[in-house]
């Protein structure tokens, strides 16, 4: 039980210190906005697809299952299709609710990566401690992701920490379900991949980088992808 227990605080803390980090560095600054919002958004975007091409969908692939892998891609895109109009506002509180929609997108994300962090503790200690660190450096770039829009549209600043610090729940729950199944099947496992991924790529591509380019700042946008594609391989390499 105790032991279970570890596995749990352990996703929890990576995920919800991963996000939560990052809704805290630009909390702490001042309301992006302009420019700076659009880098932003874009920043994001890049590791987001660094994360889906080079880590995700790999992962999902090399587990034999590109069947299971292309379902689930299709699930993720479908799932946030449908709750898209729910998120569909005007304004600076348009904003608010695509901030909201990424922390479903990036809520999505984390429970598979808390089931690598599970399944990793059973292993060994030392590798689930490993994944936890990297995963949580990970989501930092995500947290901010998050925060820009919220903080750009009005969102108090101890609101914005808070809700990206729930983002980062799931990788608790992700790592609960790997701590008592242990390996799930090959198949589950890229289905999971694949629907954490299909969720990333419809959020990059239908909410970041539209946001970032109708902020009208096409060269600073450019140049934030590029960086953000950067950063997160160098993340995905170094950890």
């Amino acid at each position: 039980m105790w032991h279970l227990a570890r596995v749990v605080y352990l996703g929890s803390m990576a995920g919800m210190l991963g996000t939560g980090a990052g809704g805290l560095l630009l909390a702490l600054g001042r309301r992006p906005k302009g420019a700076e919002l659009s880098f932003h958004l874009a920043l994001s975007s890049g590791v987001m697809l660094a994360v889906v091409f080079q880590d995700l969908l790999p992962e999902a692939l090399a587990l034999k299952g590109w069947e299971a892998t292309f379902l689930g891609l299709m699930l993720g895109i479908g799932a946030l299709l449908v709750l898209k109009p729910i998120f569909s506002h005007e304004g600076a509180k348009g904003l608010i609710q695509t901030g909201l929609f990424l922390g479903l997108g990036i809520a999505a994300h984390n429970f598979p990566e808390g089931l690598a962090i599970g399944a990793g503790y059973l292993a060994s200690e030392e590798l689930g401690l490993g994944l936890a660190l990297a995963l949580c450096l990970h989501n930092i770039p995500e947290g901010m992701a998050m925060a820009a829009p919220l903080l750009a549209g009005g969102a108090g600043k101890n609101s914005t920490v808070l809700l990206t610090l729930a983002a980062g729940l799931p990788m608790g729950l992700g790592a609960l379900a790997g701590g008592l199944f242990g390996q799930l099947s090959p198949t589950a496992l890229a289905g999971t991949l694949g629907f954490a991924s299909g969720a990333m790529l419809f959020l990059v591509f239908h909410e970041l980088l539209p946001e970032a380019n109708r902020l009208d700042y096409p060269l600073i946008t450019t140049l934030g992808a590029i960086a953000g594609i950067c950063l997160g391989l160098l993340l995905l390499v170094v950890f």
